[in-house]
């Protein structure tokens, strides 16, 4: 049609509206009613075209490679321009809808006059005539409605809203072309089953796009438009009878335009539907790998990137019809998901999760857990899904996470070798330590804590030397307690937040004398990503999972790395070198991956929590195990986690596993890499006084050991009283029994139990004042003479270890000679093994007593204990 056509079927358009919308009315409106002349007014004097907000539609998530892996939305719908939209479909949709929609100037004169006779008889409106723009003007309105008042007057079936349609459907043909028109309508009708959208509905209805729609399939959602809800075909086979109806008509009115024949019509009435409904899920729980879904839906919600505020945020979130490119790699996906299938099951309440992370980049490979994402049925708190993002912090979805235990130790290395000490470097520890001066954190604030005693267990006695490299292979408890009071408190949680550290519940970190030991709850992500940092040799990049975008008009934005230099290169390097003996001569000793890597196990006290965080220059990763309904209500103490019953979850025993089974499939198709090695000059040439000769003496004992006494001493210390058989070989479980019978969550008769079952942990006791200055934190001990010993009086060289003393509540027994090879247990003076009675002043009470806010008890994860609390390993 020609423009002066066009703009004649305008002109007639307006007059003629004003006309017929006063014979429309007067059935309706009485003689203070509408005038005719006013009436032509209205259609002459045009409003602007109506305000178009964008319409949502699907955003979708695609893996490293390029595959969709989810998809979240408030309206099922992805846009496309007429030129991809089968002619047959525009064909159908104009036939059905508005015949002389290619005539018309946006009002549908024959239409119009039906209705007027419609209504008369009526004596109201029963009929309206509206042409395909006045319903593409309705659907704007609805569409760009931001209160439900506005909603409803768009949907109000009065004869006000009939003319402002028509006023506003004539000035949208003054802004647009009719195939303009025709492009933004099928974008915008519902079609039902949650199809919005011709490409949607072609999806939904046929598994096709819009552009390879048949003539059954398109007069099939032609015929949809009108009842969309009567004609789902979701629901049922008397919904798809109408829909089989509303398709026949279709084809009959295309037959009576001469748009198809009468036989072509009638062999594609003979045909049946041929739907191939295609589900479309919809939201993180329906994904593939849902943890990493709600992580990135998160980072959109939260990261001020994505949007100055909140609000704009979400409102982005909700037009959606982007494309998200993430680093979820499919193959280290799998390996972490399969491995905490292997070792933990759903139904379990302790829960596994893991993330991995690659160094140099920050970005998250992988995010797998033990539970299914989803509600429970019934809404079960305990069951085998969680709507938790277990991997993740609070901000990304997650709990209050598990404290990290000794995997914090490494930050205290760090901050070592940065300050100058060597390998080799060390000093006597005592039997005991109460941290009773020495401790300030970063206020400058004495944060001593003298009612809390720290002793030595797993088999080093009262004490001895250590130096840097066996104090955490043997993950020792007092040796890094000092270590820490050496070099400084603060530096120390300066290290760790330059290394990424932040609490999983966004809170400050604690800075208590213990924070060496892991007393913050951290989440997997977070603690990878911490480790990653150490082997890109000190480069720290904030863990990222969002790589590109592309907008819904194609822009695409690169998403690039956010890293900085946390840490020496040589420094990191010395770090990776201590950490690599973890695997060959401590707590991991005998599990390996095949290549060169470095990591720490963590064990909390009274076995609350258990970590694993390891790296090769490749990949990091973080394993964290604990209670989803609590970790010190619930310690993982003689229970059942999948197929296997614990006496007590270690570090080595539980997260070490999952990690090695995991990194090993994860990078089976990279080449092995080494670590770079230590700049010697400056971090070798340490010395620890008395270390080589208790080192010798060790050794020695070892020798005089029976053979067989020596491969099962672990059995026969278990047969004592001992919690588990961990091999020092292999670093894991080699025997267990079922005696006494398995009971889940109870401590089985031969583990000592650290808190009585239902049995709340003592009150805290106030903190005692300062008596003395603290001194200020010490350098790495001279060359050239020995290192002054602490106030402690040494174990002379040679001589038997005796058994630690058991808590006065308890049977004399033995205690464990090697838990996770660790060497050190905080005890509480004059309390049982476990309980801890000297909290920091201001923090809540692990009995709740204190009627101050849990965050443990209301997401999974967090100990809700003492804040000191921590195990060996």
């Amino acid at each position: 049609m020609s423009v002066l056509r066009s703009i004649g079927a305008l002109g007639l358009a307006g007059a003629l509206g004003g006309l017929l919308a006063a014979a429309l009315a007067v059935p309706v409106v009485s003689g203070g009613g509408l005038a005719a002349k006013n009436a032509v007014n209205t259609f002459v004097d045009l409003p602007p075209a109506p305000r178009e907000e964008q319409l949502a539609q699907v955003t979708r998530l695609l893996d490293r490679n390029g595959r969709p892996f989810a998809q979240f939305y408030e309206a099922n719908r992805t846009t496309v321009r007429l030129g991809s939209v089968a002619p047959v479909m525009r064909q159908a949709i104009v036939a059905i809808e508005d015949a002389r929609f290619y005539e018309h100037g946006g009002l549908d004169v024959r239409g119009t006059l039906r209705a007027l006779l419609t209504n008369t008889q009526a004596g109201g409106i029963r009929q309206g005539g509206s042409s395909l723009t006045q319903q593409l003007v309705k659907n704007i309105l609805v569409e760009s409605a931001r209160t439900d008042a506005e909603r409803d007057k768009a949907r109000a079936p009065n004869l006000a809203r009939k003319i402002n349609e028509l006023r506003l459907a004539l000035a949208l043909e003054r802004k647009y072309r009719k195939d303009e028109i025709l492009e933004r309508y099928l974008n915008i009708a519902y079609f039902g089953a949650g199809a919005h959208g011709v490409q949607a509905a072609a999806r939904r209805f046929f598994s096709t796009s819009a552009a390879r729609l048949t003539l059954t399939q398109a007069a099939t959602l032609a015929g949809a438009v009108r009842m969309p809800y009567s004609t789902d075909p979701s629901l049922g086979s008397a919904h798809r009878e109408r829909l089989k109806g509303r398709r026949d008509l279709v084809l009959d009115r295309m037959a009576g335009l001469k748009l198809i024949s009468q036989q072509e019509a009638a062999q594609a009435k003979s045909s049946p539907l041929g739907l191939r409904l295609r589900p479309e899920p919809g939201g993180c729980a329906q994904s593939e790998y849902p943890f990493y879904c709600l992580y990135v839906q998160q980072e959109l919600l939260t990261n001020p990137v994505f949007g100055n505020t909140a609000a704009e945020r979400r409102r982005r979130m909700a037009k959606g019809g982007m494309v998200i490119r993430t680093s979820l790699d499919p193959v280290a996906q799998r390996a972490a998901e399969q491995a905490i299938r292997r070792h933990v099951a759903p139904e379990d309440t302790e829960v596994a999760a893991e993330a991995m992370v690659e160094p140099g980049t920050g970005r998250i490979r992988a995010m797998a857990a033990s539970k299914r994402f989803g509600r429970n049925p019934g809404d079960r708190k305990n069951g085998p899904r969680t709507t938790f993002n277990l991997p993740a912090d609070v901000a990304h979805g997650g709990g209050q996470g598990f404290q990290a235990g000794s995997t914090f130790k490494v930050f205290t290395l760090a901050t070592a070798l940065q300050q100058g000490w060597r390998f080799g470097d060390g000093f006597q520890t005592p039997g005991a330590l109460s941290p009773s001066q020495g401790y300030r954190n970063c206020d400058g604030r004495s944060v001593n804590d003298p009612g809390t005693r720290i002793t030595n267990a797993s088999g080093e006695g009262d004490g001895g030397p250590h130096s840097i490299e066996t104090g955490t292979w043997k993950s020792v408890n007092i040796f890094y307690m000092m270590l820490e009071r050496k070099v400084g408190l603060c530096n120390v949680v300066k290290t760790a937040k330059k290394l990424g550290v932040v609490r999983a519940d966004g809170a400050p970190l604690r800075e208590v004398p213990t924070f060496t030991l892991g007393i913050n709850e951290m989440d997997p992500v977070t603690v990878a990503a911490s480790f990653a940092a150490f082997a890109a040799r000190g480069l720290y990049c904030r863990p990222l999972a969002i790589v590109e975008i592309t907008g819904r008009d194609g822009r695409r934005t690169h998403v690039p790395p956010s890293c900085e230099q946390a840490i020496e290169q040589r420094v990191a390097d010395a770090v990776n070198h201590v950490l690599t003996g973890v695997f060959d001569k401590g707590t991991m000793q005998g599990q390996s991956i095949g290549r060169p890597a470095a990591g720490k196990t963590g064990t909390n006290n009274g076995y609350t929590s258990a970590w694993f965080a390891g790296h090769t220059p490749d990949l990091a990763a973080a394993v964290s195990v604990g209670d989803i309904r609590g970790s010190y209500k619930f310690p993982l103490r003689g229970v059942q986690i999948g197929d296997r019953h614990y006496g007590a979850v270690q570090g080595a025993s539980l997260p070490g596993p999952i990690w090695v089974e995991s990194m090993r499939r994860a990078l089976r198709r990279t080449e092995p890499r080494g670590f770079p090695k230590p700049d010697m000059s400056r971090f070798g040439g340490g010395h620890t006084p008395g270390l080589e000769q208790a080192l010798a003496d060790e050794e020695r004992r070892d020798r005089r050991t029976h053979p067989f006494l020596r491969r099962h001493r672990r059995l026969f210390e278990w047969l004592m009283g001992q919690d588990e058989v961990i091999s020092p070989r292999q670093g894991r479980t080699e025997l267990t029994f079922d005696w006494p019978p398995r009971d889940r969550h109870r401590p089985a008769t031969h583990t000592p139990p650290e808190v009585s079952p239902g049995r709340a942990p003592a009150p805290e006791r106030p903190q005692a004042p300062e008596r003395a200055q603290d001194p200020a934190p010490a350098r790495p001990p001279a060359r050239s003479q020995p290192a002054r010993p602490q106030p402690a009086r040494p174990q002379p060289a040679g001589r038997a270890q005796a058994p630690a003393r058991p808590p006065a509540r308890q049977p004399a027994r033995p205690q464990p000679a090697r838990q996770d090879g660790s060497a050190g247990r905080i005890q509480p003076r004059g309390s049982g093994e476990g309980s801890n009675r000297s909290q920091p002043s201001g923090r809540s009470r692990p009995d709740g007593q204190d009627g101050a806010h849990h965050p443990g008890r209301d997401r999974p994860g967090g100990n809700g204990g003492p804040p000191h609390a921590h195990r060996p390993g």
